[in-house]
């Protein structure tokens, strides 16, 4: 379309031939061939910018860039509009959620995007490789990946369609759940009763053992990373703490996690093994009942030290079934907890869950306690309107003060992947 390919071009695997097609001819590669494309035109040319849109009008192409794009090396963001390094095209939604560092630098945003091609809706995390590198996170992100893919086979956890990269950002397209977090619901309605709150914490413990039947320690278990679904059945998602590789008497020891919901073992910096997510599940357990984490003050150093020294605080009203779950699951030595031995099996025979069969609650045959009433696939209601009612960014793909380098493309080698159209939801 234009002169010599560039030093950028070259280097893409895919474009070796050094040929130039006019608009209509590569409207017929177009249909014969699934093609991710290249159109580089002078910003001034308004005749070649009307003609390739015409000619490409039928493949949801709205503009055309100067910017290079392959199957190999990159997606690109034409205003609103994005291809997907297999040649999918999305259109992005709304934002979603929006992640800070301290020096006001956007982290990380959640975008609802449409794909063209089924007119499906998805959440799309967006990631700055440059604060991830900076903060040395690669391996963390890497481990997000490699359990969400491992995940994909369970209705309780959230599951990753699409991962790729550009020189700039990390992309991971996900299921829209768009119930609204259980800490949404936690905020309006201040505690639940003991059957909402059975349900849920059975269907997160069911996630929880599955992930541990994979040997992943998920350890960020809080009623933020908590979703419901359109029917209203848990959701469980960001796995970026996630530790692979812990066996049943393995350990680890990272200091991470959510400051009200650390086990004691995790505070005293010692090492720690699964039943740190049975900790945690008490904890969320234990804020469904009594809307408070137990030992919560604003105080963190006090906090702490009600998690490490003081008695579990069982206010009275509730049930004899759901405070002996709470004592065993918040044991401060992790050796006596709940889950200790048996893991999962232990928390599935406790009798608080005996109203549950449990084969029926993995196929989802038990009508969920609470319905989001949830419109339609791209509705937010349940988002919080301080992350709607923020403009889509014009680029999610470019950053302009970051110059990509080589090194910052091979810390990621291996982080695309398309997933089967297999689903639980």
């Amino acid at each position: 379309l234009t002169s010599k390919p560039t030093s950028a071009q070259k280097r893409c695997c895919r474009f070796t031939s050094g040929e130039w097609f006019t608009p209509g001819v590569l409207r017929i590669c177009l249909k014969l061939f699934n093609m991710v494309v290249f159109i580089d035109y002078n910003a001034s040319d308004l005749f070649l910018r009307s003609t390739v849109s015409t000619h490409l009008s039928d493949f949801s192409v709205s503009s055309v860039s100067t910017n290079h794009i392959c199957a190999a090396c990159a997606v690109l963001k034409r205003g609103l509009m994005m291809l997907c390094p297999d040649g999918t095209v999305w259109r992005w939604w709304r934002r979603l959620f929006t992640k800070q560092t301290t020096n006001k630098q956007t982290h990380m945003q959640v975008l609802l995007a449409k794909l063209k091609a089924d007119h499906k809706f998805y959440a799309v995390k967006v990631l700055q490789k440059k604060v991830i590198l900076k903060k040395k996170e690669q391996k963390n992100i890497m481990a997000e990946r490699n359990v969400l893919l491992k995940s994909l086979k369970h209705p309780f956890l959230v599951r990753l369609h699409y991962s790729f990269q550009t020189a700039e950002k990390l992309y991971f397209v996900l299921d829209y759940v768009n119930g609204g977090e259980l800490f949404f619901h936690l905020q309006r309605e201040r505690c639940f009763s003991e059957p909402r709150a059975r349900f849920y914490a059975a269907e997160v413990a069911s996630a929880i053992g599955y992930l541990h039947s994979l040997n992943i320690v998920y350890r960020d278990l809080k009623p933020e990373n908590l979703l419901l679904d359109c029917q209203g059945h848990v959701v469980l998602t960001d796995f970026g703490l996630c530790k692979e590789g812990v066996e049943p008497e393995g350990t680890t020891s990272t200091f991470c996690g959510t400051p009200e919901y650390l086990a004691p073992e995790v505070l005293r910096k010692e090492p720690y093994d699964r039943t740190v997510d049975w900790w945690c599940l008490g904890a969320v357990l234990y804020e469904m009942i009594y809307s408070l984490p137990p030992f919560y003050s604003r105080d963190v150093g006090e906090m702490y030290d009600g998690i490490l020294h003081k008695p579990l605080p069982l206010p009275p009203g509730k049930s004899d079934a759901v405070c002996s779950l709470l004592v065993g699951l918040l044991q401060k030595d992790q050796h006596r907890r709940l889950g200790a031995i048996a893991d999962f099996l232990e928390i599935k025979n406790h009798t608080f869950f005996s109203p549950i069969n449990w084969d029926d609650l993995y196929h989802k045959r038990i009508t969920p306690p609470y319905n989001p009433n949830v419109k339609g696939p791209a509705d937010t209601q349940h988002i919080d309107p301080e992350f709607t009612r923020e403009m889509v960014p014009n680029s999610v793909s470019r950053t302009p003060e970051f110059n990509a380098s080589t090194s910052s493309n091979n810390a990621f080698n291996g982080f695309s992947f398309v997933g089967s159209e297999d689903s639980f939801l």
